[in-house]
């Protein structure tokens, strides 16, 4: 009888061990500086901005390959915009062609809560490099405007400053803009992207 009385003392004892084990931990404290990283890493009504741009789009591109005297390549694409990492970054997935070949992008806009700046990630099939900008919208929150670098395949020169500007036309289309800003130069545009929203494809 003793026995029995033992190993059910035991079970219970492993029965509430188990029990323990599955139940998740306390969070942590939050003191300052946990409270100052969940911050940082929140969205906020800065990446609720870029969500003008969610949903399907047709693509119409102008791109002057030959120099902004000459006739632009055109091409035409679908892009579609969503949200990735819980409302974190806006995700672009772009499908189309140019120059009678296919064109396949992927990128991400963002906004960084550290630095204060919007932020560009931008990767395709015609290229191994991977482009990044940052920037701000101007004081009438209508024009995007976000600066990086970038190699030229066709020249050879290395690290040139790139300007993109994203302008809103009407609700339902904006533009892409890219522009190469030469030392002590103007801006030349060598290419831009017209997006109409595609509703038959939302």
């Amino acid at each position: 009888m003793k026995s029995i009385h033992v190993l059910i003392m035991v079970s219970l004892a492993l029965t509430s061990q188990a029990a323990a084990q599955d139940t998740p931990p306390p969070p942590p404290a939050m003191d300052d500086a946990m409270m100052k990283m969940i911050e940082a890493a929140s969205p906020n009504d800065h990446h609720k901005k870029l969500a003008q741009y969610l949903g399907t789009w047709d693509a119409v591109s102008s791109f002057w390959m030959e120099g902004p005297d000459k006739p632009p390549m055109p091409g035409k694409a679908t892009a579609r915009f969503t949200w990735g990492f819980d409302g974190r970054f806006l995700k672009q997935e772009y499908q189309g062609y140019f120059m009678g070949m296919p064109y396949t992008g992927f990128g991400f806009n963002g906004y960084d809560n550290l630095k204060k700046v919007y932020t560009q990630f931008w990767i395709d099939n015609t290229s191994t490099a991977m482009y990044t900008a940052s920037g701000d919208f101007d004081s009438a929150g209508t024009s995007l405007t976000l600066t990086g670098k970038m190699d030229d395949p066709m020249t050879g020169e290395m690290n040139v400053t790139v300007r993109y500007v994203i302008s809103q036309m009407a609700n339902d289309s904006f533009v892409f803009g890219m522009y190469i800003v030469s030392a002590g130069g103007a801006p030349v545009k060598t290419g831009e992207i017209v997006y109409t929203r595609a509703t038959a494809h939302n």
